[in-house]
């Protein structure tokens, strides 16, 4: 096991992705604080964790976009699982429009999650981290979306070219620290949000129900879309002592959708 004696804070991690290295790095021995907005999805994945035996995990509610949400869950973590090692910083949220239909309602909370959120929730656990004096693990959570535009997507596409990049610059800022600083960029995967994305796209390309979704999973070079699980790899290489001279990158785990 890879993540014995250190504890993990995972934003958004009441689901998809999140819910999915919040399991492995269980598995991993690690300690899991699994953050949420959503209380309810948290007391889900409560049950849904020890219901398999994983008794080294809590639930917190955690809001990124209210920085004193942020610094009450890091407490609380810290009175109840130790001092925290490594920040999964998942939480997201996702919209589309063309571009002359975009409202700012919809792009400031595209960057208020996305960006903004992720930022100073890295930014108050590198002050933990610093506090702390051994260093830790920092994973934020891209997209393939943020390598490239797209037309529907421009809001999205820009607030994960932005994570890409603040990885890159706290990743060179805070390594003096021994707080390394790197990012997971997955391609199009199959969670319970893709309906959404489909929807939206049947109504902006008249598409029927459905269609969308399997396209794009028919176009990855892998041959299907990408799953939860599938993610959980790359978050416990970065997470643990295998990644030690990995700094400010960004990996791409998205079936060869993407090559960079």
């Amino acid at each position: 096991m890879k993540l014995v004696d250190r504890t993990a804070l995972i934003t958004g991690g009441a689901r998809g992705i999140g819910l999915a290295i919040a399991e492995r790095y269980l598995e991993e021995g690690a300690r899991v604080a699994v953050a949420d907005v959503d209380t309810q999805g948290v007391e889900e994945a409560m049950t849904r964790l020890r219901s398999k035996g994983l008794e080294r995990v809590m639930g917190v509610r955690l809001d990124v976009c209210d920085r004193e949400s942020i610094a009450a869950a890091i407490q609380a973590v810290t009175e109840h699982l130790g001092g925290i090692d490594i920040l999964v910083n998942n939480a997201a949220v996702f919209d589309m429009a063309p571009v002359l239909e975009v409202s700012e309602e919809s792009f400031d909370r595209q960057f208020a999650v996305n960006t903004k959120g992720m930022f100073f929730t890295l930014q108050a656990m590198a002050r933990h981290m610093v506090s702390r004096g051994q260093g830790g693990k920092i994973i934020n959570m891209a997209s393939q979306a943020g390598r490239r535009g797209e037309a529907l997507v421009s809001a999205y596409c820009a607030s994960k070219a932005a994570v890409i990049s603040l990885t890159q610059s706290c990743g060179l800022d805070l390594i003096k620290y021994g707080i390394h600083v790197n990012g997971i960029a997955p391609g199009v995967v199959d969670t319970p949000m893709w309906d959404e994305v489909d929807a939206l796209f049947a109504r902006y390309e008249g598409r029927p129900l459905g269609e969308k979704k399997r396209l794009v999973g028919e176009a990855v070079p892998y041959g299907r879309m990408g799953r939860p699980a599938d993610h959980a790899g790359a978050a416990v290489f970065l997470a643990s002592d295998d990644s030690e001279y990995v700094v400010a990158q960004t990996l791409n785990v998205d079936g060869g959708n993407w090559m960079s």
